[in-house]
């Protein structure tokens, strides 16, 4: 007789074997109604599902995050119910979840339209509202295949037929007439999937062989309410209107070519745009009591093997061999270099901590597919910086690293950071005792600080636990950014060492550090949280002057010179255009501040100024301007 513990510590008897859905009636028949599935002693089972003996239980609700996965899955099923029923001859593939969403990969005879997937969606909205029964039937593996084949369902039949041999059934579940297989679990009913939308069609090939068969891939979104799938419809849209390629084009800020695939080309006002992240960033880490040091792009095949890169890393670095035989590389990580650097010279206790940064150039191999602006390059630069120090100074350094990580954030406007600390992996090298104090030191860290994280058991590096800093951007999408790694594993098989206080070689520890994390990305993401209008200090173009006619230019041209030797960045329209086109079209280029000089501005010695956004200030002194403007970048993101 089954005892089935609550996560409250309740307890409920039973008299026979009880299923899931029946343990949530007991409870109340509210739980019952939201009920979509059960973690049986910490594994998902469908509400269906009998319990046999004494276990612990958890009733899962759209409320909960496997909820939300599992409906999300049930609406992918739901997608090649509707589909089969308007294409008849259309194939099913797989159909997994996705952030935010799923998909399923379908073969058909053409190409599906814009059109079809309207009609598709429309055909899961009716079948949806039916609140049809989702039933599961734990089938055996012959007659799985047996039905897959009189269905003549060829990829269905590929899948099951790569199971091990040692699984003889099969979970199928039936949508009405039709039936998918899965490890599950699903929805018991339909009434669970009403706030979806399908969204686009592209290209996939089978299992992601590109020897195999192209497929199209059917791509969908679904929420547990219909106010959160039409909030996430709006940010998606207010997205495509950020996003960073239009807004590099229209602001001439970069460009891609095919002759050098998943590299930038940087045009002027980009490059400053680069140039004064770097300058940022390289004031805060000399205040912070970090050197700057820049290492080879290119390095012998020996010293990857070491860092053991050669032979975890091979296939997506960039590699050559000379005339003499030797294989280099082109950087993937700025790492080795960091310890060949460390390396040169005996170090001493006193000389610990060092705070080692590097812009380093890396060069990474992504398929095409996956290259995105510059979001997703091949060729990119890390504000990387290895801190090496004793075991005594990692707790402190750690902090250290987190409190500049979290200043930086907040000077850009980002107020919402989520912090991961990801631990020991599987696979992994390094003692346990040696992983308890690395994680320990981190996770301290953010406890002595106050700050919230969340776990992710088993995530970490193979030679060492991290931290991630997610920030979140101006219309609520996440973005992982920085990194804080800590090693004992670098430094051991670089063979790096101190002498400590009592005349010993000791290891130092080692710290990982990238808070922009790629350069080019985070340009990317600021981009697209400012929309194209950086803050003052960062803007390419922090001035325009406009004269309103010729006879204005020489007095406009001083204004320029003067504002230039304050170290603005200004230029000047000269062009014979009418005033209100050069204002409105300086307004799209998002420029911060639009300076007017007429008359009254000669004779004053003024300049009338307008802000970006349609605001006017009036007419100011040169000296009251600069004021302005010092006041406003000292405010750096949020201005």
């Amino acid at each position: 007789m089954p005892v089935i513990t609550l996560p409250d510590g309740s307890q409920r008897q039973f008299d026979a074997p009880v299923s899931i859905m029946d343990v949530a009636t007991t409870i109340g028949t509210g739980l019952a109604k939201a009920c979509i599935a059960g973690r049986v002693n910490g594994e998902l089972r469908d509400a269906c599902d009998v319990i046999t003996e004494d276990a612990t239980l958890s009733i899962i609700t759209i409320k909960d995050a496997d909820g939300l996965h599992i409906m999300r899955h049930s609406c992918a099923h739901l997608l090649g119910h509707a589909a089969k029923q308007l294409f008849p001859g259309i194939q099913m593939a797989i159909g997994p979840v996705i952030d935010n969403g799923f998909y399923y990969d379908v073969d058909y005879e053409r190409s599906l339209t814009l059109e079809d997937i309207a009609a598709i969606e429309k055909r899961m909205i009716a079948l949806a509202k039916t609140n049809y029964p989702v039933v599961k039937k734990v089938t055996p593996r012959a007659e799985v295949e047996r039905i897959f084949a009189e269905r003549n369902e060829a990829y269905k039949l590929e899948l099951v037929r790569d199971i091990p041999a040692s699984q003889t059934e099969i979970n199928l579940y039936y949508h009405e007439e039709y039936i998918d297989m899965c490890r599950g679990p699903h929805v018991p009913n339909m009434s669970f999937t009403k706030a979806f939308k399908l969204t686009k069609v592209a290209g996939a090939y089978w299992r992601g062989d590109s020897n195999k068969k192209m497929l199209q891939r059917i791509y969908g979104v679904a929420f547990a309410s219909e106010k959160e799938l039409k909030d996430y419809l709006q940010m998606m849209e207010e997205a495509e209107k950020r996003d960073h390629r239009k807004l590099g084009r229209q602001l001439d800020l970069f460009h891609f070519h095919e002759e050098a695939p998943g590299a930038v080309f940087w045009h002027p006002k980009g490059w400053t745009v680069f140039q004064q992240l770097i300058s940022y960033m390289r004031k805060r880490q000399e205040e912070a009591g970090y050197v700057e040091v820049n290492t080879p792009d290119v390095m012998d095949r020996s010293l990857w093997e070491v860092s053991g890169h050669w032979f975890n890393y091979r296939e997506n670095m960039f590699t050559t061999t000379t005339e003499d035989g030797r294989v280099f590389a082109l950087k993937p990580m700025n790492c080795p270099g960091g310890m060949l650097m460390y390396a040169q010279g005996q170090k001493s206790y006193r000389d610990l901590p060092i705070r080692m940064a590097e812009f380093g150039k890396v060069h990474r191999y992504e398929p095409s597919g996956a290259l995105h602006g510059l979001m997703r390059v091949r060729h990119f630069t890390q504000d990387d910086a290895h801190i090496f120090c004793t075991a005594e100074q990692m707790p402190q350094e750690c902090k250290d690293v987190v409190s500049l990580v979290l200043d930086i954030y907040k000077e850009f406007g980002f107020e919402n950071i989520h912090i991961k600390l990801s631990t020991r992996p599987e696979n992994r090298i390094g003692s346990d005792e040696t992983w308890d104090v690395l994680e320990a030191s981190l996770a301290n860290a953010l406890d002595s600080m106050g700050l919230a994280y969340t776990l992710f058991p088993g995530e970490g590096a193979f030679y060492g636990p991290k931290l991630e800093f997610v920030l979140r951007d101006a219309i609520g999408r996440d973005w992982q950014c920085g990194t804080l790694q800590v090693d004992m594993s670098l430094p051991d098989r670089f063979d790096l060492t101190y002498v400590a206080d009592d005349a010993s070689k000791k290891r130092p520890v080692m710290l990982h550090r990238a808070l922009f994390g790629s350069l080019e990305r985070f340009c990317g993401i600021l981009l697209e949280h400012y929309a194209g209008s950086f803050p003052v200090w960062l803007a390419p173009v922090q001035l325009v002057v406009l004269p309103v006619s010729e006879v204005f230019d020489d007095y406009a041209k001083k204004v320029v010179a003067e504002l230039r030797k304050s170290g603005y960045r200004v230029e000047l329209d000269l062009r014979n255009e009418k005033l209100g086109y050069k204002i409105r079209e300086h307004s799209m280029q998002r420029v911060p501040y639009t300076l007017v000089v007429g008359e009254q501005e000669r004779t004053s010695e003024t300049v009338n100024v307008r802000v970006r956004g349609g605001e006017t200030l009036g007419n100011m002194s040169l000296t009251q301007l600069t004021s302005h403007l010092e006041q406003a970048i000292a405010l750096k993101g949020r201005v």
